[in-house]
């Protein structure tokens, strides 16, 4: 992983004036560059919402209609621009609800500041109304966590939390904010030095000696792959990738969180690896002679069984966080080091490998015979095509997909082919459902002019559906691509594979009629549950609901066309895998292609 650190823009001099606490705090937010909050209020935080009034010319706060909506819409902001995401909430519940975001964060390495009023510090610890201890809560999933107790340190503190949350490896962190210290009359610093002992601050550089011996490494090749993670995308180092891969010619295969960080549709791009990812990625991995691992963390959905994982080749690893060389998987070398700088000083002195051609070939003829494929005779809409054919539609328009989790996510990761880094916004180490449409809006808030559209299934916008009024009432005009099989699809797969098909709770329609959804023609909106139609159409949105194969490309182009907020409810069946699959644990010799 690699540093998103953005300079903080601090006033040239320190007011004479006291003022409220929760003034310095919103001060400090515009002194570092943030335009955008989301916010939910609550009795402990009014005051920093009556201070956020009186910067309204400076910062945006959109109104989220859920505390863990907000949390995925300042993700959304901050994966697609490499900014740090602000959300904030009052104590007791409102914090609780932003911790799913906050570990979200923490596994995908996002840079986030989450806000948490508290109660005043003289009844902490008393059970006081709607008090929870956040930061203890909070203490594994965040990088870091303050509980202020001076006003004193408030403006020091938040320019801490940038710091921290933006360099070395990107991550939460919680500022806990008693009412009384929002209160308080201070007389602030904003030039007040950081004091973090304990934090290295200095972003590490691979020395020359190891740039030259993975430069000697790959020239020793006969079959190199590159195994390209999140760490590419959180580096900004994607162009150096490329560079390196034109001027060597190696394939590059990426993880879930890596998408984007190498064009999709360039000759040597195999695409995602894995527990679902391409046939072709997974062999190539198995025979690598060296696996080159930029930014990644050896995730057990990539591995599989780790003895086995990359077996016959040697690994060389960088990444920026040295936490994560040899956690997992042994690396024969390893560099700790900002990935954009290594990749940098790499492309200065490699050369090309011996001749790549047989194993590009190889390669080549693996792609050939198992590419990502569907059924093109089958009488439904199968919800690979009506993603192939978003992609289809959009790719030469400046797109941001995000997605929820299960089936209709790895669809997505197979049939969308990305070229831009941050370009694709999914929960890929907590694997949370209810990301896509908060993170859709935090993206549009960000990025207005670009096409934003969250690819989802049923039972995934179930979750934070309550941000329909958030777009509709900030005027935020997502796109939503439904892929509705009223059953939660990913667990269903599991239970046709492992459990004899045995439905354990995972059939979301109505009970007297399990088995009405997903078999093609002749089933109409008034026979689904809920009807996301009439409730898209409730909260102020359009909305459309498709079955039939011959209105789906019509539909998406109107959905991509509508000025406002958007739901293409599609009707696909619940009896689709997502395939290839290397099952839990086993290798790529398990893997099921049919």
């Amino acid at each position: 992983m690699s540093t998103v650190e953005k300079p903080a823009r601090v006033l040239p001099a320190s007011p004479t004036q006291p003022t409220s606490g929760a003034d310095v705090v919103v001060q400090t937010l515009v002194n570092h560059g943030v335009d955008t909050v989301f916010a939910y209020p609550g009795g402990a935080s009014m005051p920093l919402h009556q201070a956020l009034t009186r910067f309204r010319d400076k910062i945006r706060v959109v109104l989220p209609r859920h505390e863990q909506g907000g949390g995925f819409a300042a993700q959304g902001y901050a994966r697609s621009t490499g900014k740090v995401g602000v959300c904030m909430a009052t104590s007791g519940p409102g914090a609780t609800n932003l911790v799913t975001s906050i570990a979200d964060a923490k596994l995908d390495s996002v840079p986030m500041l989450a806000i948490t009023g508290q109660v005043g510090t003289s009844v902490i610890g008393c059970d006081a109304f709607q008090e929870t201890p956040i930061v203890e809560v909070c203490r594994s999933v965040t990088k870091h966590h303050y509980l202020v107790t001076d006003p004193n340190d408030l403006a020091r503190v938040v320019r801490e939390a940038f710091h921290i949350a933006g360099t070395g490896r990107p991550g939460p962190v919680l500022i806990d904010l008693p009412k009384n210290v929002q209160m308080a009359q201070v007389v602030p610093n904003y030039d007040d030095p950081m004091d973090l002992p304990g934090y290295n601050a200095v972003t590490p550089m691979a020395g020359k000696d190891e740039i030259a011996t993975i430069a000697r490494l790959i020239a020793e090749s006969r079959r190199p792959l590159i195994y390209a993670g999140g760490g590419i995308v959180s580096a900004n180092a994607s162009r150096e990738l490329l560079e390196l891969v034109e001027k060597t010619g190696i394939p590059v295969t990426t993880t879930l969180m890596g998408i984007g960080g190498f064009p999709g549709t360039h000759p040597l791009a195999l695409h995602m690896l894995g527990m679902h990812g391409s046939v072709y990625a997974n062999l190539a991995v198995s025979e690598a002679d060296l696996l080159l691992a930029f930014g990644v963390r050896f995730d057990d959905r990539v591995t599989g069984k780790v003895s086995e994982f990359a077996k016959h080749g040697k690994i060389v690893h960088i990444d920026i966080d040295a936490s994560e060389i040899n956690k997992i998987k042994g690396a024969d070398f390893a560099a700790v080091s900002d990935l954009k700088y290594a990749l940098s000083e790499l492309n200065k002195v490699v050369k090309a490998s011996a001749d790549l051609a047989p194993w590009v070939e190889k390669i080549n003829g693996w792609k050939k015979a198992d590419p990502f494929k569907y059924r093109d005779d089958a009488e439904s809409i199968l919800p690979q095509q009506a993603i192939h054919e978003l992609w289809r539609l959009t790719k030469d328009r400046d797109t941001i997909i995000a997605t929820g989790v299960g089936q209709h996510q790895m669809w997505s990761a197979q049939f969308y082919l990305f070229d831009k880094p941050r370009t694709w916004l999914s929960s890929a180490g907590l694997g949370t459902m209810g990301f896509g449409l908060p993170a859709a809006v935090g993206a549009k808030v960000a990025h207005p002019d670009k096409l934003v559209v969250d690819i989802d299934g049923d039972g995934s916008l179930l979750m934070n559906i309550q941000e329909f009024a958030t777009c509709f009432c900030e005027k935020i005009p997502v796109k939503v691509l439904l892929l509705n099989n009223q059953h939660l699809g990913m667990v269903v797969q599991w239970e046709d594979r492992f459990h004899d098909a045995n439905r354990a709770h995972t059939y979301l329609g109505p009970i007297d009629n399990p088995e009405a959804i997903g078999k093609g023609k002749g089933i109409g909106p008034a026979d689904r549950y809920p009807d996301f139609v009439a409730v898209a159409k409730g909260f102020g949105w359009t909305a459309r609901h498709v079955i039939d194969k011959s209105e789906l490309t019509d539909a998406i182009q109107e959905m991509i066309d509508s000025p406002g907020p958007y739901l293409l409810d599609v009707a696909v069946p619940y009896q689709e895998h997502v395939l290839p699959m290397i099952p839990s644990g086993a290798t790529v010799r398990e893997l099921i292609r049919e």
